[in-house]
């Protein structure tokens, strides 16, 4: 198994040390380990928890639900139903939000259309 730098560990994840040194301090993640001189070092499974924790942040989750299901997540096998739920209820926002934004891109297209007829009016033929 691999180990990562935070500085490394940063790059790979594309967050910040100090959201890396935050999202430890509020329990996102957790068991971190240390080296000899005490210098937190990160796992291939810190990544992928990095991952899944980007993926959420990406799509909209508020930290206290991205807490809840770091918390269940932790707690074994007997977790799965509820994280599921956090997952599917998360997944329904997002398809919501994705809706908006069709709708609001419409609205930019026709705009786009607009200018382009304007654009094409006033051009020299």
């Amino acid at each position: 198994m691999s180990s990562y730098s935070p500085a490394e560990t940063a790059e790979k994840s594309g967050f910040s040390i100090d959201t890396l040194r935050y999202y430890e301090k509020i329990g996102l993640l957790s068991g971190i380990a240390r080296n000899a001189s005490g210098r937190r070092v990160f796992s291939d499974d810190d990544l992928q928890w990095l991952g899944m924790l980007r993926c959420l942040r990406e799509t909209g989750m508020p930290i206290a639900e991205m807490l809840r299901y770091s918390e269940l997540a932790r707690g074994g096998g007997e977790t799965v139903q509820e994280r599921l739920e956090i997952l599917q209820e998360h997944d329904r926002r997002v398809e919501e939000q994705i809706a908006r934004l069709r709708d609001q891109q419409q609205h930019i297209q026709f705009k786009i259309g607009f200018y382009r007829d304007a654009v094409c009016e006033s051009a020299p033929a």
